[in-house]
């Protein structure tokens, strides 16, 4: 009696499913805390433009103005982080040699300051 036969599909699904635990095994190895709080926060506000995108198809976009505010303000708050982490990320320092971490957080800090300005001036 044959054993089982291995296909296409099982050999590749197994080897993404090695390939991302490697990739997860090699995050969690190389990255720093801080920059993880960051991942975390980028996460964190993809969720939230995905909900509010949803809610918008699904049940209404009544006040269309503020899924505007409110979707642009996620997009624009994760512009301005993964900017923040590109330049803070170590690997990336020969790139940014005049930027000091702290700079990157006083722009990033602005950035966002500016950014709910005209949000909230968005809403009307």
């Amino acid at each position: 009696m044959a054993g089982p036969k291995t296909t296409a599909s099982s050999v590749s699904s197994s080897s993404s499913a090695n390939a991302l635990q490697t990739l997860w095994k090699a995050y969690n190895d190389t990255t720093s805390p801080r920059l993880k709080l960051v991942d975390t926060f980028l996460v964190f506000l993809m969720l939230s433009g995905v909900v509010q995108f949803v809610y918008c198809i699904l049940v209404t976009n009544f006040p269309f103005n503020a899924f505007l505010a409110g979707f642009g303000s996620c997009v624009g708050q994760f512009v301005l982080t993964a900017s923040l982490r590109t330049q803070v990320n170590p690997t990336n320092r020969s790139e940014f040699k005049d930027v000091s971490p702290e700079r990157a957080f006083a722009e990033f800090a602005l950035g966002s300051i500016v950014l709910h300005f005209f949000v909230y001036n968005f809403l009307g």
